[in-house]
């Protein structure tokens, strides 16, 4: 391993070299199953070749022209996405933390352009336990210390509510509240799933309110709960999306702010921008990844092989594992501590062929490629019962 990269990730000891579907393989070739496929990034497997196809074809015709002008790319692949979506407008960007601020920035100006709040005075509810990014604003108005400490000052207008408490969140709008932002499922706090009604209740109170529903689907959207987006579990359609990872495909960074004009038309040339935002390659991959969700496929394969995931781990309940939650094929899995932590038990995995990744101490995560088999997922599961037996 190099000794000159920051060390603000701790990775496990694998030198990554090649991939392809759900397998990749180190530097000396060994090969590993890979279950967290990007942190959703790669829902559509290791070089796929359909997304591999759309990134080179564009690669030999033009990558980049900047915002300044326009390319054959971008509308197509805005339009798709937006028809995906059921909404008007696209703000393309690249990463998922972009995406946010960038949301963060339409909802104030909604707030005082739209509903009236006075200047400096918007506020938006977020939920305790949220990740949306690692920027200073987001970090901001997150409760992990890890990712707060040293980094202030933060910018204020931000109230936090309990993940999942309706009437909490009802009990701190106020009149300058623009905006309520919050994933639907807490995918890096642990794959944590609200109460049912959760969601309806949120949307029913915001739109009473006049107030914006930002969801942030940039990993719980594009297939990866068996549904298009996580809010279409209970019918819920939020005034404004927030989506990155898949829809890059795993080949380049790309994310989207989508909504309809009467919300995202508030912002005026020159207002925001990215030098690489909605670029002809990115367009051109984030275009293909659409096409590939229009079918309804993958989402099917996503709910069909997440009860088969659920099955085979629910076993595990009591003999190493603590909790389990499951949605789609995203699996948040709490060990045991008389076992180990969720690191010792990734390294344990690593050593047997396995790639997960921990969070909190005593959770680890699946979320492998919606690419994978049955088969490999039933040997993933007997690893982690070998592993959590030793």
């Amino acid at each position: 391993m190099t000794s000159h990269i920051a060390r603000n990730y701790a990775p496990l000891p694998v030198e990554i070299a090649t991939g392809a579907g759900a397998w990749v393989n180190d530097v000396d070739g060994r090969r590993y199953l890979d279950m967290l496929a990007g942190y959703s990034a790669l829902n559509f497997g290791h070089c796929n070749p359909t997304l591999v196809k759309a990134a080179t074809d564009q690669l030999a015709r033009v990558t980049l022209t900047s915002r300044a002008f326009s390319s054959d790319q971008l509308e197509p692949f805005a339009a798709a996405l937006a028809k995906l979506c059921g909404k008007d407008l696209v703000l393309p960007m690249n990463t998922g933390a972009e995406a946010v601020e960038t949301a963060i920035k339409v909802a104030r100006a909604w707030g005082y352009r739209v509903k009236g709040i006075p200047d400096g005075q918007a506020n938006i509810i977020v939920a305790e336990n949220n990740f949306h990014g690692r920027t200073t604003t987001i970090v901001g108005f997150s409760n992990d210390e890890d990712a707060r400490a040293d980094f202030g000052p933060f910018a204020p207008g931000f109230t936090t509510v309990p993940f999942g408490d309706a009437e909490a969140l009802a009990a701190a709008i106020d009149e300058n509240t623009a905006a309520v932002l919050i994933e639907p499922i807490q995918g890096e706090a642990g794959i944590i799933v609200p109460p049912d009604g959760y969601l309806t209740a949120v949307r029913e109170i915001t739109r009473e309110r006049r107030v914006l529903m930002i969801a942030d689907e940039i990993q719980s959207g594009l297939g990866r709960t068996g549904e298009t987006f996580a809010c279409d579990r209970e019918g819920v359609v939020p005034d404004v999306y927030l989506l990155g990872k898949a829809l890059g495909g795993g080949i380049v960074p790309v994310s989207a702010v989508v909504a309809d004009e009467d919300v995202l038309g508030v912002i005026e040339p020159g207002q925001h921008g990215s030098t690489f935002g909605g670029n002809p390659l990115a367009a051109a991959v984030g275009h293909a990844v659409v096409d590939m969700l229009a079918t309804g496929e993958w989402q099917e394969r996503a709910r069909s092989l997440g009860e088969h995931l659920a099955n085979r781990l629910e076993p595990l309940i009591g003999h190493g594992v603590t909790e389990l939650r499951c949605v789609g094929l995203w699996a948040g899995i709490d060990v045991d501590p008389a076992v180990g932590t969720g690191r010792e038990i990734g390294e344990r995995l690593l050593a047997r062929g396995v790639l997960v990744k921990d969070t909190h101490g005593q959770t680890i995560r699946m979320a492998p490629p919606l690419t994978i088999r049955a088969t490999e997922l039933d040997w993933a599961v007997e690893q982690l019962a070998l592993v959590l037996r030793k």
